[in-house]
């Protein structure tokens, strides 16, 4: 069961999933291959031990895939809630948001004050933060994301920004 997408919530699951999917099966076939050679060099035990190691994280992916689905990125009650599942978790209030980038390259990706939640895909939308965002020790100045609807979510995140500006106090 998926996400209903509403004005405030925003999926990314069609666009993260099938990169992972293929982790998926690539983690399968190394279980099995990884399994064989295990039995063949060092016997049965060794194998056990590493076919339990194996499955635990093919399950803990599977969990991930789950998770990323039901999960969206939503912007309620000012607050910009950036996700990848339950991996990673980044709440932002709206005030935070300086703006949304365009275009970036891989090494504007790289940077430290950067989390890219797109995992194995390349990003469709990148938010500057400014003040930055406190995450696991670390400044967050931008965080980087592929959306399934990029546009919409653009659009909504500019209008809670207009709406933001228009309630702050104004100095005289």
């Amino acid at each position: 069961m998926g996400v209903t997408e509403t004005k405030d919530e925003f999926a990314y699951h069609r666009s993260v999933l099938p990169n992972l999917g293929v982790l998926l099966t690539l983690a399968l076939i190394e279980t099995v291959v990884v399994h064989l050679l295990a039995v063949a060099l060092w016997g049965w035990t060794v194998a056990i031990v590493l076919g339990i190691i194996d499955v635990s994280a093919v399950f803990a992916l599977l969990s991930l895939l789950r998770a990323i689905k039901r999960q969206p990125v939503t912007i309620r009650n000012r607050i910009l809630t950036m996700r990848v599942g339950n991996l990673k978790v980044l709440p932002i209030p709206v005030s935070h948001v300086a703006g949304l980038r365009e275009h970036w390259d891989g090494a504007a990706l790289k940077k430290r004050g950067v989390l890219n939640l797109a995992l194995a895909t390349w990003p469709n939308i990148m938010i500057e933060l400014d003040p930055p965002v406190a995450y696991r020790r670390r400044k967050i100045r931008a965080v980087a994301h592929k959306l399934d609807d990029a546009p919409a979510f653009a659009k909504a995140i500019k209008a809670v920004m207009a709406e933001e500006a228009g309630t702050l106090p104004t100095r005289s």
